[in-house]
């Protein structure tokens, strides 16, 4: 795990999950318990990427949050975080501290990273995660802890950049949907990842679990390797994916 100093005390930095998609849904609990044992059973969850995507949208994403973890028997802790202002609101900010996970949902990845960037809920979210707990983000969470976010449907929309908790990765979630629909999406983030991102495809209900260390994939399909030179590295179920230069 990763480490950074804390007083006299070195405090570790707990797991980092990469989902392709399923976020909350059963093919996920094994993944999900996984990454909460041993830790606070209190799951802090944000629908902040659905917020374009109205109120009914948040609704279904707290409602499924709340009974996934209600089912794997955690405290469910829904933010409705939905814009800048309510990033830092210390009624959503307070709330982290204390967490076992903390999880980003599906939606727009731009506005994702861009709502929750220099804000006191992720100053708060980081710090959680630098105690200890896991932090996860399935699709357009996915891509907001990686090197880079953007709105696929509209680019250049955002910032294009990411959180950066996973700088070495340039994710794209459902990556066997989008490579059969959108194959143009894999070879442009390839051309425009920033430099030491490798960018990774994570196919749909399939995680990427690393520890600051290493990337191992867990779930049912494939997390794929996307290089320059336009060759591909497939790497499945409990494999460790190579990050290295080629």
């Amino acid at each position: 795990m990763m480490g950074r100093a804390h007083g006299s005390v070195v405090q570790m930095s707990g797991p980092i999950a990469l989902v392709g998609s399923g976020e909350f849904l059963d093919v996920m609990r094994p993944i999900d318990a996984a990454l909460l044992a041993g830790r606070p059973e209190r799951a802090v969850f944000l629908p902040t990427a659905a917020a374009g995507d109205g109120p009914d949208r948040v609704d279904y994403w707290i409602q499924i949050g709340t009974t996934h973890f209600r089912g794997l028997g955690v405290e469910p802790v829904p933010l409705r975080v939905l814009d800048r202002h309510d990033a830092d609101d210390p009624t959503y900010v307070d709330q982290v501290a204390g967490a076992g996970m903390i999880y980003l949902s599906g939606g727009n990845p731009g506005y994702l990273a861009d709502t929750l960037r220099d804000t006191a809920i992720w100053r708060a979210i980081l710090d959680a995660w630098h105690d200890g707990a896991a932090i996860a983000g399935c699709s357009a969470g996915a891509c907001a802890l990686s090197a880079v976010a953007d709105d696929f449907r509209n680019p250049g929309r955002y910032s294009g950049l990411g959180l950066a908790v996973a700088p070495e990765i340039a994710a794209i979630p459902h990556f066997d949907r989008f490579d059969q629909i959108a194959p143009e999406i894999g070879r442009e983030l390839v051309a425009s990842a920033p430099p030491g991102a490798i960018t990774l495809g994570i196919d749909e209900e399939t995680a990427l679990i690393g520890d600051g260390t290493s990337w191992v994939v867990d779930g049912r399909r494939a997390v794929w390797r996307l290089d320059r030179d336009g060759s591909r590295t497939r790497f499945g179920q409990g494999e460790t994916v190579d990050l290295g230069p080629r």
